[in-house]
């Protein structure tokens, strides 16, 4: 109970978050050539390559135009690679606050995730227009956006509270991160779509009478669900198909208030480790 008050708390805070929010996109960008441009740059040039690479392998995008299609699958994918890259590194990043005064240190994996909304939106417009070149539009469907992007702030934010502690006291998990975050993009449908895996999976019992217990072991990854959702209600005119997100939002409801328990827990020694 104490934890659940710690985190209402956070409002109190709120000015120094907006305030370290600002700081973070100011530094990221100051003295960066091509300012802004770079948020896009990275999905922009994923998309090419695995265009690219479809041309070869010959993935089935059904009748959504395959550049779209990936697009959408990297916007809340790159929004959770960078802000779990930012968040596991946030409170060693801010060494010199931490040991000179005291507010709440959850403070700092928040910033990192709510620091990627502003970049989520550029890459959200550069979609807008991308979908425009093939002639597609919003539909009502679209009303979804913001549950799916609060579901994947909470996903990220998960992910951090732990990371953020653990690397405090064991730095090799900022040098395992970037492996880990490459596993899970392939365990996710960006290159390829779910579809894909439910027909091998679910349809033609690829992996025989472990197909059904593999295929519920992959939509644990919340990436699945948020990806699927995603495309679906932006290209597909269709709601979130909610059978592929409960297993991904289950395991989110309990690694959060796990990840936080631990990191309030630990971060009594932050200022004394770091």
């Amino acid at each position: 109970m104490s934890h659940v008050k710690a985190a209402l708390r956070l409002w109190d805070y709120r000015e120094l978050l907006s305030t370290l929010v600002w700081k973070e996109i100011v530094v990221r960008y100051k003295q960066a050539y091509l300012g802004i441009a770079w948020t896009v740059l990275k999905p922009v040039m994923l998309m090419l390559v695995f265009t690219l690479m479809r041309s070869f392998i010959g993935i089935d995008s059904g009748s959504i135009p395959y550049p779209v299609l990936t697009f959408t699958a990297l916007i809340p994918w790159v929004f959770f690679q960078e802000g779990v890259a930012l968040g596991v590194n946030s409170i060693v990043l801010n060494a010199g606050l931490v040991k000179k005064i005291y507010f709440p240190r959850e403070v700092f994996p928040l910033v990192s995730v709510l620091t990627k909304m502003v970049e989520f939106c550029v890459d959200f417009a550069v979609l807008l227009g991308l979908m425009a070149w093939y002639g597609l539009s919003l539909t009502t469907q679209a009303a979804w956006l913001p549950l799916l992007l609060a579901y994947l702030v909470l996903t990220t934010l998960a992910v951090n509270l732990a990371g953020a502690a653990l690397n405090v006291f064991y730095r090799d998990v900022s040098q395992f991160l970037p492996v880990a975050i490459s596993l899970v993009m392939y365990a996710s449908p960006i290159i390829y779509p779910l579809s894909l895996v439910k027909r091998v999976l679910l349809v033609s019992q690829a992996a025989g009478v472990h197909s059904d217990l593999l295929y519920f072991l992959y939509t644990l990854n919340p990436l699945v669900g948020i990806v699927d959702a995603f495309q679906s209600v932006l290209l597909r005119n269709q709601p979130p198909d909610f059978s592929v997100i409960w297993p991904g939002a289950l395991f989110v409801a309990m690694l959060l208030p796990a990840s936080y328990e631990y990191f309030k827990r630990a971060e009594h020694s932050f200022a004394d480790v770091i």
